[in-house]
């Protein structure tokens, strides 16, 4: 079975935008500089090449994970009562015990994840802890460093 991609609407046209790129204007410059780089002749020795036909092989493979994520995706949609529970697409701010500090979270697909942002997977440790859950809950999330104490303060 293949695996499921959580994608927000912004996400999914970002993907579609990024593959139209990918299959026109990108995959056109790699042919390009394949065909400047066999024009310096002797392939054996060619550094040119050899660079283009790397850029190549990345720009596949791109298009093919960008092909697969879009064949198997499930777009988030944000529901009204979005503030009952915690799911994807919703906004939580939590208070961590340790530090007494308030952080604010938006729980997205692993594709769209951005921790330093304030994005956080679903399929992370701290993702799967918050999900289901409701305001003023209490949560502990099995960290590297040990448990760390978190208690649900807001859901947008």
């Amino acid at each position: 079975m293949a695996k499921e991609y959580k994608l927000s609407p912004e996400r999914l046209k970002e993907l579609q935008d990024e593959l139209v790129y990918l299959k026109t204007v990108r995959e056109k410059e790699v042919a390009d500089l394949i065909k400047e780089a066999r024009s310096f002749g002797d392939l054996s020795e060619n550094s040119e090449y050899d660079e283009a036909k790397t850029e190549q092989g990345k720009l596949y493979s791109r298009i093919a994970e960008v092909e697969e994520i879009l064949s198997n995706y499930v777009v988030i949609e944000e529901n009204e009562d979005s503030g009952v529970y915690i799911r994807l697409g919703s906004v939580v701010t939590v208070l961590d015990k340790e530090f007494d500090e308030e952080l604010t979270y938006k729980i997205v697909g692993s594709q769209e994840a951005d921790p330093m942002n304030g994005s956080i997977s679903e399929e992370s440790p701290f993702g799967k802890a918050l999900l289901g859950k409701g305001e003023g809950e209490d949560i502990t999330v099995d960290a590297p460093a040990g448990p760390v104490e978190y208690k649900i303060l807001k859901i947008e």
